[in-house]
């Protein structure tokens, strides 16, 4: 589904795997974050998903008032808050993505998937 948004220019229509690449790149810029995950539906075990395709362990929807809810598969580090990660991931996230897409960002839900010791 498309975001729409319209000004004295015209139209703009926001693919929503573009705000998925956007928010992936920006969740990974957070504190206590090793990665996207992606679930394995062969063995059910969470993978890291490196490089561009961060997006694969986003999910977006526009609804209907093109609102977006982003939701979250992600891999913490070992040793950190998975509540402070998670907070700071929504605050920044919804921060980021409301000022470059100009879209308001109705829910973010984060689900940990797997935890990581980092070298």
């Amino acid at each position: 589904m498309r975001g729409n948004m319209s000004n004295e220019n015209g139209n703009i229509a926001i693919e929503d795997e573009v705000v998925a690449q956007y928010a992936g790149h920006a969740a990974l810029d957070c504190f206590g974050i090793v990665g996207m995950a992606t679930i394995s539906m062969r063995d059910g075990l969470a993978k890291l998903l490196k490089g561009d395709s961060v997006s694969k362990g986003v999910n977006v929807i526009i609804d209907e008032n093109n609102e977006l809810i982003i939701d979250f598969h992600i891999i913490i580090a070992y040793g950190v808050s998975i509540s402070t990660v998670a907070a700071n991931l929504i605050n920044t996230v919804k921060y980021q993505v409301e000022d470059y897409t100009g879209m308001t960002v109705k829910a973010i839900n984060v689900y940990v998937e797997g935890v990581r010791v980092i070298d």
